[in-house]
């Protein structure tokens, strides 16, 4: 039977790794339809683009008689109609994760992006890297790459990039996705306790690291940071593959030529491979770049070559993403949702500010505007750290949007700037255009939509400057 005859339907298709999915199976010649709660773009787009058919809800009638097979996104559990009606008339299903692995992954040389931080920026930078070198890369990234035209595609054998998510599969295989990866390259960025709401602690985390490790051959590589204590232990768990490390002599190591990174030069065991002049900055960037550039030497990209891919690439949307400058004030979109994602965003902008100072150019100050929206935020298990990863802002605005099982209000007196905690998003809006002024860097972090702050931010701006 082929591909074309069989009909797949994904649940949970509109966020970006089902989205990826349905990107794929159409370009293999499947007939592809999803429903999803929240069906809007850019995902949507991108899909009826596709030609693919979306529902909104999940109504048991979006099921047409001729689906041959579910997909079933890790959002989905017990309880959702088309999931209960899917279950009764015993309807084939299977992970998102799993059916990658089944229908693409198994043949090619897979390059996955691991870490608590920094997945989506490097897989970028390493897919954008394979395509400069006209390695025809197929990839599957969970945000919007900027080099490409869509988030996913089939590419060209042997590569394969994928961002190798720690969250579950479904609800029905509660194993990390890249355990369905079985990668030849694995990077792992850094090694921290997060998704409090399907992990107890670290070592949870660990040991999903762990059996993903055990599937890299003895021909593959697995590239990590060193004095990372967290994956260091993980390794230490069992290795069979030959390792590469970043910040050490004896592996891989950038030496800043400017205070806010835009700058540095690589070297490889002691040799410089050669200078990157990119538009980044911050030292996370820095390095996700060293990463990239690791892994697509692997893929037998030479260094030299990586580093003139990285003066071009364009880094992910949301990720210290420019959205307005009104009257010399610069409004940015940040996913940092992470006391350790927020304080390296904000230490990124201080030395961008440091930098502008020293070569006499007008240096203001950082307002940062946070939204705790993501399951471990709201648990409070980051509320002790969230005050010190603050510190670096001048002036603080906490949005409490949904009610959280902790009081917000107590980091008004731990924070060291000024902080502000508001449950209305206009109220926070006008106190942050109220304060804002010439040479200042708003930076607005949240994993989700932020009830859309950004533009209504800058309408505001602009309305009290005219």
């Amino acid at each position: 039977m082929s591909n074309s005859t069989l009909h797949l339907h994904i649940l949970g298709i509109c966020g970006t790794f089902m989205g990826g999915i349905a990107a794929i199976a159409k370009e293999l010649g499947f007939t592809v339809s999803g429903s999803d709660a929240n069906v809007y773009p850019p995902m949507s787009t991108q899909l009826e683009q596709l030609g693919i058919h979306l529902n909104s809800g999940y109504h048991p009638d979006n099921f047409s008689d001729d689906i041959d097979l579910v997909i079933v996104g890790n959002a989905m559990s017990r309880g959702n109609p088309m999931v209960e009606y899917m279950l009764d008339r015993n309807i084939p299903y299977i992970s998102g994760p799993q059916w990658l692995l089944e229908n693409v992954l198994k043949d090619r040389w897979v390059l996955a992006v691991s870490g608590t931080h920094g997945k989506t920026t490097t897989s970028s930078m390493l897919a954008w890297i394979l395509e400069y070198a006209q390695l025809a890369p197929g990839f599957l990234i969970g945000g919007v790459p900027q080099n490409f035209t869509s988030s996913a595609r089939l590419g060209n054998a042997p590569f394969f990039v994928i961002e190798a998510d720690e969250y579950d599969s479904a609800f029905f295989d509660k194993r990390s996705k890249f355990v369905h990866y079985r990668p030849r390259t694995l990077v792992i960025n850094n090694l921290e306790f997060d998704h409090a709401d399907i992990f107890n602690d670290l070592s949870d985390i660990q040991r999903q690291f762990h059996h993903l490790m055990r599937m890299v051959p003895s021909n593959g590589l697995i590239l990590s940071p060193a004095n990372d204590v967290a994956i260091e232990e993980t390794l230490a768990m069992g290795c069979w593959t030959p390792t590469e490390m970043s910040n050490v002599e004896s592996g891989w190591q950038a030496n800043k030529l400017t205070e806010e990174g835009s700058e540095f030069t690589v070297s490889f065991n002691g040799v410089v491979q050669g200078t990157v002049l990119w538009n980044l900055m911050g030292d996370f960037n820095i390095d996700n770049g060293l990463m990239a550039i690791a892994a697509a030497r692997h893929a037998g990209v030479p260094a030299h070559i990586a580093i003139e891919a990285l003066a071009e690439f364009v880094n992910t949307k949301r990720r210290f993403e420019l959205r307005g400058i009104i009257n010399d004030i610069a409004v940015y979109d940040d996913f940092a949702h992470h006391p350790t994602a927020i304080e390296r965003t904000l230490a990124g902008v201080k030395a961008k500010l440091a930098s502008q100072s020293k070569q006499g150019q007008k240096s203001g100050r950082i307002l940062a505007v946070l939204e705790p929206r993501s399951n471990t935020m709201k648990s409070g298990i980051h509320k002790d750290t969230l005050p010190k990863s603050l510190a670096q802002a001048d002036y603080v605005y906490i949005y409490q949007g949904e009610p959280l099982s902790w009081p917000v209000t107590d980091l008004i007196a731990q924070c060291q700037p000024p902080c502000l905690v508001e449950n209305s998003l206009m109220a926070l809006i006008h106190n942050i255009t109220q304060e804002a002024q010439a040479g200042d860097i708003i930076v607005i972090m949240s994993n989700g939509g932020f009830e859309g702050i950004h533009e209504k931010l800058i309408t505001s701006l602009q309305q009290h400057n005219d």
